[in-house]
């Protein structure tokens, strides 16, 4: 099994900036995407943003520009660097893992809040 483990989050003023970290340990076959995924309170998760092991990227269209996803495939670890963050960022932060080999299953992390307030 994979477990993920969160960090980075924290409270931040609008137009700051925060980096999360994501890395996986465990006995796992491989992990295809990495990424995270976002929920505020009320709403339902969304995609942030996920990179496959190729290095593929998809971002939210209401976080290009802003956010940049990047991996370290060696160290099983995904990173968010978030910049120009706004109050509607507010939201607990899950990080995803798709692992795959002989099944494929989804993994997340316990999640990490990020508050953007002044």
């Amino acid at each position: 099994q994979v477990q993920l483990v969160e960090s980075g989050g924290g409270k931040v003023q609008p137009g700051g900036s925060l980096r999360l970290s994501c890395a996986a340990s465990g006995s796992f076959p491989s992990i295809n995407a990495m990424g995270w995924y976002r929920q505020a309170p009320g709403k339902q998760r969304e995609l942030v943003a996920a990179v496959t092991s190729g290095g593929e990227q998809n971002y939210a269209d209401s976080v290009k520009g802003r956010f940049t996803i990047s991996r370290d495939n060696a160290k099983n670890t995904v990173y968010l660097q978030m910049n120009s963050l706004k109050p509607e960022d507010t939201a607990v932060y899950y990080c995803h893992a798709e692992v795959v080999g002989v099944h494929r299953y989804d993994s997340w992390g316990r999640g990490t809040q990020v508050t953007v307030s002044s």
